[in-house]
């Protein structure tokens, strides 16, 4: 059933109860879409040694293989899914996509991502590796931490194309866990 207003100012408490129930019934597509836009990412190399796919996979098998918990494991999975739309603004891309439904400290993990890999690889490009640090005063010394590991154990390591890698099929359950209900909205 569809409301039938033009104009939200002339919309009805009876018409917003039938796009809450829409809104409800079609929860699974946000998994649906994440899915996708990892796919697509298999088209994207930029002159590393795996697409970034692969990376992402790859990122995702270390963490669920270190023991992260299912949200650390999504996220890490999805860190680089914002370079289906642009490169230069990927962590933002990713971070504000999973920020309704993982918890702070992950998704600030994804937000600063770039800089704490940066440590690996700035100094190639004329920039700070220690860039990281300018987010000392802004994480709390838990997320710090958790965005280290992310950058150094899981993220900056996960470019081998002989890697045993966990397939996209083996994250599908929990790709659909996380995203089946935000913490807000």
């Amino acid at each position: 059933m569809a409301t039938t207003f033009t104009r939200m100012d002339e919309s009805t408490a009876e018409q917003w109860a039938v796009i809450g129930s829409e809104h409800a019934k079609h929860m699974g597509r946000v998994a649906d879409r994440v899915l996708a836009m990892l796919e697509s990412l298999s088209e994207i190399t930029d002159g590393f040694a795996t697409d970034q796919l692969t990376h992402c996979l790859q990122t995702a098998t270390l963490a669920e293989r270190a023991g992260a918990d299912d949200e650390v494991v999504v996220a890490a999975l999805c860190h680089d899914v914002g370079k289906a739309v642009s490169v230069p603004n990927h962590p933002r891309i990713a971070a504000e996509i999973l920020k309704p439904y993982v918890r702070d400290e992950v998704y600030k993990m994804i937000l600063v991502h770039q800089d704490f890999q940066g440590r690996h690889y700035y100094h190639h490009f004329g920039g700070d590796p220690n860039a990281r640090e300018n987010h000392r005063d802004t994480l709390t010394a838990d997320e710090f931490a958790l965005a280290e590991r992310f950058a150094d154990e899981w993220d900056q390591v996960a470019f081998d194309p002989d890697y045993d890698t966990l397939p996209l099929s083996h994250f599908e359950e929990k790709v659909r866990k996380v995203f089946a209900t935000p913490h807000m909205l």
